[in-house]
């Protein structure tokens, strides 16, 4: 592999872990000795924090591993995002799956999926950050979930009690695999 293979290789590795990747791991990976993995990433991460030319992003070393992280000097502006995407809008599926899961906890994934007629997991990894619904056990193997004190809070609700009645339109959940 060349340099520039090698370093877009890291590149691309790098851009979807959630955790630091150790050089071994990452040599392993794209098939080449440690020690060129380490030069390239020393070499990326200089690069990276050039101040002449900022960018929104840095490659550092946590703990013995690399990681792709948002930039230091772009933290406001971070944080902003984050805190006004934490107030944004709910999409129609998300308040799809919020109503299934309100209604008919502790449901799995696949209950809920099976009622909706669609794939949930990724507005279920939503629902989960935005902390409105939580795992809240296990059945079958699979995991759990239902609404939190969040969501009730959000709602306006001090309890489930107080959900308007629309459980009896619901198919039950006996009829529906748990996955």
């Amino acid at each position: 592999m060349t340099d520039v293979r090698v370093r877009g290789a890291l590149e691309a590795v790098l851009m979807v872990v959630d955790e630091p990747v150790s050089p071994e791991d990452l040599a392993v990976a794209l098939e080449q000795p440690t020690e060129i993995v380490l030069e390239t990433l020393r070499a990326m991460r200089d690069e990276y924090a050039d101040p002449d030319s900022p960018r929104g992003f840095e490659l550092r070393e946590v703990d013995g591993g690399w990681r792709f992280y948002s930039s230091r000097l772009y933290a406001d502006v971070v944080g902003r995002f984050i805190i006004e995407g934490q107030t944004s809008k709910l999409s129609q599926a998300a308040l799809e799956t919020l109503a299934v899961i309100a209604y008919r906890q502790p449901v799995t994934r696949g209950q809920v999926s099976q009622i909706r007629g669609v794939n949930v997991d990724s507005v279920m990894k939503t629902l989960l950050a935005r902390g409105l619904v939580a795992e809240v056990g296990e059945f079958g193997g699979a995991l759990q979930y239902g609404t939190t004190t969040e969501f009730l809070e959000r709602t306006g609700m001090s309890s489930l009690d107080e959900l308007p009645a629309l459980a009896p339109y619901l198919p039950d959940l006996d009829d529906i695999e748990a996955r």
